[in-house]
């Protein structure tokens, strides 16, 4: 694996753009060892409540998010860029062992070092119960297709 993820800062609202939709891709492949390499070896997240440092713990965070959270289904949208930082907003849905849907909606705001790798990521995360019927995030299990709409498309 390459040790730089291009794109590199400081970015542009294009590369920005680019960058929230290569970590999207990447999370909806709901592979935790793939998605940790994006960060740097000692990353510092903060995700809703929980505090940790570097890929092994990035990595068992994923794993339990993922077995928790079901069908995960992920759009994230560049709000904000400037030279190594993005901020952006995202929205997923997923159901619990039970079947409950929920959609979670979220913002998180990055900080990368000069090979393009994530050296710290603070997401806010609240989530609502949904009717199964109400699920507006419906492609196929990985990347969410390049003709299906983002957030503001759906009027989310």
């Amino acid at each position: 694996m390459s040790d730089t993820r291009p794109p590199l800062p400081p970015f542009t609202f294009e590369t920005a753009t680019l960058k929230a939709r290569k970590a999207e891709d990447a999370w909806n492949t709901h592979d935790p060892e793939k998605v940790s390499l994006a960060y740097t070896e000692d990353s510092t997240w903060r995700n809703r409540s929980e505090f940790f440092t570097g890929r092994p713990a990035i990595v068992a965070f994923l794993t339990r998010k993922w077995a928790k959270e079901l069908d995960y289904r992920l759009i994230k949208e560049l709000w904000a860029f400037h030279d190594n930082r993005i901020a952006v907003r995202f929205q997923y849905e997923w159901h619990d062992a039970a079947g409950d849907w929920f959609r979670s909606y979220g913002n998180e705001q990055w900080e990368f070092d000069e090979r393009g790798l994530m050296r710290r990521r603070e997401a806010s995360i609240n989530d609502v119960v949904i009717r199964e019927s109400e699920r507006k995030f419906l492609w196929p299990k990985g990347p969410r297709p390049d003709d299906f709409p983002g957030l503001t498309e759906l009027g989310l």
